[in-house]
């Protein structure tokens, strides 16, 4: 029951990444919205990430896991429900904040306790729990777009509200008080709120995901749009970005069998991080000078290859650095911080794409990258 749990929660955490970018074509001409509104859609997920990904945080530390991830899981079915009755932008935005609610509380409870569910290092377990993820991402797309060509919109949105509720079903059968087990250090006193907020790892990283959550958030949104303006028909379209998500779940799982085991120190650890960091910023400086759509499309699958490992391997950082007595905590303060680039770069993309194009837009997604590499380069003396 317990992997099953995870691995469920996992695949819904996935599709809650993709889901928008999934139904975004669908959605657009539903609501008649421009690349502008999309973009607004896509960041208000981060925006409300922000303040409840802390409080899950502490919901996860000090009161009951099993609670929080029960209600991860409603929220996520409550958010599909009102996105399928939603005729205007205001309900499709509340329909977003839903989902970042639940998604919040889900994947923090996931990756906090990743290492009980599969153990291993956390450049292992990390990677292989977040495999999952990337399933539920790369099956998204596809699922979507079936269900939309064969029965619409509103069909597509229940059944993933129905799949939605299934973690927090399984999660009912899960003994989390003995799952947690006892703190991983024994100090003379429980760290609390100022440990963390005076860690360097845990800034460094936070600001390392702050760079990063903006690019696989801009990926997920805009590809079709991007090669669609590259002459990509609708359907290959979609195609590619399910095989986007496909190359983003199979790095991660080779990183998790392949690379972990080399991966034994945390100079290493670094070394992997900023290499990911100067890849991103490869991909996404080819996806602007690309001049024809075989380059576009290539862009789009070398994107899932590195940005799959890229965030595992920044939590693991992080979850294999702080106590678990404040592990919740750390977790949520870390996705606060990711939440901002989630909320702000989305938006400038969105403006600019509207203004100019969206592969033009993609610079800004460049500089995300450089500040990804930067963030790993300066975190080096710490991991020594």
């Amino acid at each position: 029951m317990l992997k099953a749990t995870w691995i469920a929660g996992l695949l819904m955490c996935g599709m809650g990444a993709a889901v928008l970018g999934s139904l975004k074509v669908a959605l657009a001409r539903r609501l008649d919205l421009d690349e502008a509104r999309i973009g607004g859609l896509v960041s208000i997920f981060g925006f409300a990430m922000i303040p409840v990904m802390l409080i899950m945080g502490f919901l996860t530390d000090l009161l009951d896991k099993q609670l929080v991830v029960v209600a991860g899981s409603l929220l996520m079915v409550a958010s599909l429900v009102v996105l399928s009755r939603a005729r205007k932008y205001g309900a499709a935005l509340l329909a977003i904040v839903l989902l970042s609610a639940g998604w919040s509380g889900l994947v923090n409870v996931l990756n906090v306790l990743m290492g009980a569910a599969f153990g291993g290092e956390p450049t292992y377990h990390m990677n292989l729990g977040n495999f999952f993820f990337g399933l539920g991402a790369f099956l998204t797309p596809l699922a979507v777009a079936a269900i939309l060509k064969r029965a619409g919109f509103v069909a597509a949105t229940w059944v993933l509200a129905a799949v939605a509720l299934l973690p927090g079903l399984l999660a009912l059968g899960v003994d989390f008080v003995a799952l947690a087990g006892p703190p991983a250090t024994q100090p003379t006193q429980v760290p609390g709120v100022w440990t963390l907020l005076t860690d360097p790892i845990m800034w460094l990283t936070a600001l390392a995901l702050l760079f990063y959550c903006p690019m696989e958030a801009t990926m997920g949104a805009w590809t079709t749009t991007y090669l669609g303006d590259k002459g990509v028909s609708e359907t290959r379209a979609s195609a590619m970005l399910s095989g986007f998500w496909l190359a983003f779940m199979l790095s991660r799982l080779f990183t998790a069998l392949v690379i972990s085991p080399s991966i034994q120190t945390a100079s290493a650890t670094n070394i992997l991080i900023i290499v990911l960091g100067l890849l991103c910023v490869v991909v996404w400086a080819g996806a602007v000078a690309s001049p024809n759509r075989g380059m576009a499309c290539a862009m789009v699958i070398l994107g899932g290859l590195v940005f799959g490992p890229t965030f595992p391997t920044i939590i693991g950082v992080l979850t294999g650095h702080v106590d678990s007595a404040v592990a919740g905590r750390a977790v949520g303060l870390f996705f606060m911080v990711g939440g901002v680039g989630w909320t702000i770069v989305p938006i400038m993309i969105g403006a600019y794409a509207r203004r100019t194009s969206v592969q033009k837009a993609f610079m800004i997604a460049v500089g995300a990258a450089v500040g990804l590499t930067l963030a790993g380069v300066v975190l080096r003396p710490f991991m020594n």
